[in-house]
């Protein structure tokens, strides 16, 4: 099996451990990492469930959930992947259905090809630079396929149609005042401008589907928040540039705290 079908079915079975978790009927129980972030029970399970796949491919593996690796051990890592096992671990504790399993194929600071699965929903987009970006729904860990071919052959190919009036995806949790100004730059620009809410990396799937135009992040995010995302904005010829510079996004820095972006 090819490194990028093990990814998919990683992240398959990394929601079906987090689903396993969401529809327990006890109250989900929260613990706080040092960073004050919260962590559960199903963030460490799609963890191992994910491991378990991509220790196969004998490409390291840099995880959220994982051990903390030094930078002199990783920047000798040309190819690496980038996981987060449950992004949206806020929106998961709220069972609002908003969270993604997030890997990543980095190569040289790049991310080449992006996996995002919505759990609830059943929905995978998956894609790169090589392939194009694609979606597949009502798909799950049960679901058989063997190869990408046979799996694009299933998938729609994005981006679908862009909605006529400019849309800007926004966060569930992070709305604040940087982003207020810039979405207030865009209604000068464009007139009408509507604004859609999403928790996670779905915000960077809307831009990828089609269905917003822009997104743009001026809060905190980690690397293995984007890199999927990335790759497949970079699927659909968008790109996810830092603001000031319009240089794109890297990845396997020394200070894993990615800049302000914007995907567009």
């Amino acid at each position: 099996m090819d490194k990028y079908t093990s990814a998919i079915h990683a992240t398959l079975d990394g929601g079906k451990a987090i689903l396993d978790v969401y529809h327990k009927e006890e109250t989900i129980k929260v613990l706080e990492k040092e960073d004050k972030s919260p962590l559960t029970e199903a963030d460490m399970a799609a963890h191992t469930a994910i491991m378990k796949w991509l220790d196969q491919t004998d490409i390291p593996v840099l995880s959220e959930e994982g051990k903390s690796i030094a930078f002199e051990e990783r920047s000798a890592w040309g190819t690496l992947w980038v996981v987060d096992p449950l992004d949206g671990t806020k929106e998961f504790i709220k069972r609002n259905g908003e969270f993604t399993v997030n890997i990543a194929l980095v190569e040289n600071g790049v991310p080449v090809f992006g996996v995002i699965y919505v759990p609830v929903k059943h929905t995978l987009y998956f894609g790169g630079t090589a392939i194009g970006s694609f979606k597949v729904e009502r798909i799950s860990s049960d679901t058989q396929f063997d190869s990408m071919d046979e799996l694009m052959t299933a998938a729609t190919k994005l981006p679908g149609n862009t909605p006529k009036t400019f849309t800007v995806v926004g966060s569930r949790s992070h709305m604040n005042d940087d982003t207020k100004e810039y979405i207030d730059s865009l209604k000068e620009e464009h007139g009408d401008v509507e604004i859609m809410s999403k928790g996670s990396s779905l915000k960077i799937c809307m831009v990828v589907e089609g269905e917003a135009h822009e997104y743009p992040r001026f809060a905190p995010t980690m690397e293995w928040d984007t890199a999927a995302g990335h790759a497949l904005v970079l699927g659909v010829g968008k790109q996810m540039v830092i603001p000031s510079s319009g240089e794109p996004l890297q990845y396997n820095k020394r200070d894993l705290l990615n800049p302000y972006f914007l995907v567009k």
